[in-house]
């Protein structure tokens, strides 16, 4: 087939602006080129001039390179909705003037700057958190600051578990939102035992805790005693605290039953008091009202150490890997043989006793 570049003469007005446009459009066609529209200079993407219209700026042309584009993830931005869970959308803001409509992002207070030409480029969308979050949160980060330093009075006295359990009650009380004679049950009688507290929301237990005195280590017996108020009330979440670290466990019932820590947290740790508080908020009485740990908990219990050696030493990971280990060094070896030396030489010897049990 012959390439032509030759056309009818081009007098529609609606043409006229794009001539130049149409013909090196052809040009590249007629060298083989298959999508030349891609390849578009900048100076022919748009209309050229002409006598019977007005100039137009080129900058200002919308649809053009040169025109102002929206700020990254103005559109499509994911929000906090009402109920605290991700939403997907734009960030909703009340009617702006100048005549813009609801549903524009809402963008950050004096970031946009004005250009030469008079433009204000788009700031970054926010996202927008409600408002009981961001209350909750800030209560949440003055606790922490608050009680750092009578937590490091108790743990330098080595105060005894009913000194520990009055600055916790402090603490769930006025910096996670509880109601002292609402929310909280002292000494919970389960079965023939107390567990230190009952946690309610909406007059519904939804978790025990139990307190050691500051100064102890926290470790499996206690862990189990916890697991075993859960058990016979039928609850899913344990709180494991000597004031100083706060341990989150979530239980699935079951034969067995499986514990799986949602998030810890060490009050006098060296981490700043905002990381520290931005995971102590989801024990806050409004987070936890919503059920966000629930979240918190799922990626836990996805990236635990035992479920991901568990994952590598399945039969279908360690066949891929045998194909790699041939690729990279000629050797054949066996899945048996991989299965061993992962268990022997890589994974630590904690982690192969918790998940061989």
């Amino acid at each position: 087939m012959t390439r032509s570049l030759e056309a009818p003469e081009a007098e529609h007005p609606a043409v006229g602006p794009w001539v130049e446009t149409i013909h090196w459009i052809m040009t590249q066609a007629s060298m083989g080129v298959v999508d030349p529209y891609s390849q578009l200079p900048p100076e022919l993407a748009g209309p050229g001039r002409t006598p019977s219209a007005p100039a137009q700026d080129e900058e200002d042309r919308p649809g053009t390179p040169g025109a102002e584009l929206p700020a990254e993830g103005a559109i499509g931005s994911a929000i906090l909705a009402d109920d605290g869970l991700p939403d997907e959308g734009i960030v909703p803001s009340g009617p702006a003037e100048g005549g813009v409509s609801d549903g524009q992002p809402e963008m950050l207070a004096g970031s946009g700057e004005d250009d030469p030409a008079g433009k204000v480029t788009p700031a970054r969308p926010r996202l927008k958190v409600p408002r009981w979050e961001e209350a909750a949160r800030e209560q949440t980060l003055a606790a922490v600051r608050k009680f750092g330093d009578p937590l490091r009075a108790l743990l330098e006295r080595d105060a005894n578990e009913g000194d520990t359990r009055l600055l916790i009650t402090d603490l769930l009380c006025e910096g996670l939102g509880y109601d002292k004679y609402a929310d909280l049950t002292t000494e919970y009688m389960v079965r023939q035992d107390f567990a230190d507290y009952g946690v309610r929301i909406d007059r519904q237990l939804v978790a025990f805790i139990e307190v050691k005195r500051v100064s102890q280590k926290l470790n499996e017996r206690h862990l189990r005693q916890v697991q075993m108020y859960a058990v016979n009330e039928g609850i899913e979440w344990m709180v494991l605290t000597n004031g100083q670290i706060w341990q989150v466990y979530h239980l699935t019932g079951g034969l067995p039953v499986v514990v799986d820590l949602a998030l810890e947290v060490d009050l006098l740790g060296p981490e700043p008091a905002e990381s520290k508080a931005s995971r102590l908020f989801y024990l806050h009485h409004e987070s936890l009202k919503r059920r966000q740990i629930e979240e918190v908990w799922r990626h836990s219990a996805a990236t635990a150490p035992e479920l991901l050696l568990d994952v590598i030493l399945s039969d279908s990971v360690l066949d891929l890997i045998r194909r790699e280990v041939k690729k990279r060094t000629g050797t054949a070896t066996s899945p048996d043989v991989l299965r061993k030396v992962i268990r022997s030489d890589v994974a630590q010897p904690k982690l192969l006793d918790r998940i061989s049990r």
